[in-house]
């Protein structure tokens, strides 16, 4: 049996060595994407948290802190710690929050624009090597798939998962090692 590897990429003989489980082969090509995305940042001196949390603030400029924690189901107070570096490089600022003055709404400068727009074409590489052996039809394929087993189960669109094991809300609340920082 022979496996491709796409189009004009070259084929490999023999049937492969990979395990039959689809789970498997998520995990273990999810977690190979993340170290290698995570390397790539090292270029911008960012961590792949950083990176997501200057992602969604650009695409929802004013954001609270509280609400970013939610979104991203992780305790506050350890959110803090991520906006403080963030903020001491200059590339988010928190400004009082314009409907509520016991909240920041956070804000990229136009550093962390350009930051962001770095990190766009680091993002665009690594998406290009990761899925270097698809033809652009697989992708779109790949990616119709995989969209449809993140909707399925309830996925936050655009929210790593890797957040959570930053702490959950609800671990704050349950008394557990993290304490909610103030609402600001």
């Amino acid at each position: 049996m022979e496996t491709g590897r796409g189009k004009g990429r070259g084929r490999v003989a023999g049937p492969s060595r990979h395990p039959r489980s689809t789970a498997f082969l998520l995990a273990q090509v999810g977690a190979h994407a993340s170290a290698r995305f995570a390397e790539r940042l090292r270029e911008l001196e960012l961590v792949p948290a950083q990176a997501g949390i200057l992602r969604i603030v650009a695409s929802s400029s004013g954001l609270s802190q509280q609400g970013l924690a939610v979104l991203l189901g992780m305790v506050p107070s350890r959110l803090v710690p991520l906006l403080d570096e963030l903020e001491g490089r200059g590339l988010l600022e928190r400004q009082d929050h314009p409907e509520d003055r016991r909240l920041y709404a956070l804000h990229l400068t136009d550093p962390g624009t350009r930051m962001l727009a770095d990190l766009g074409r680091v993002a665009r590489s690594h998406d290009a090597a990761v899925c270097a052996s698809l033809s652009e039809g697989e992708r779109a394929q790949l990616a119709a798939l995989l969209t449809r087993i993140a909707d399925e189960q309830g996925l936050t669109p655009g929210v790593h998962p890797g957040y959570r094991q930053q702490g959950s809300p609800s671990e704050g609340r349950a008394g557990k090692k993290a304490k909610a920082a103030p609402a600001k």
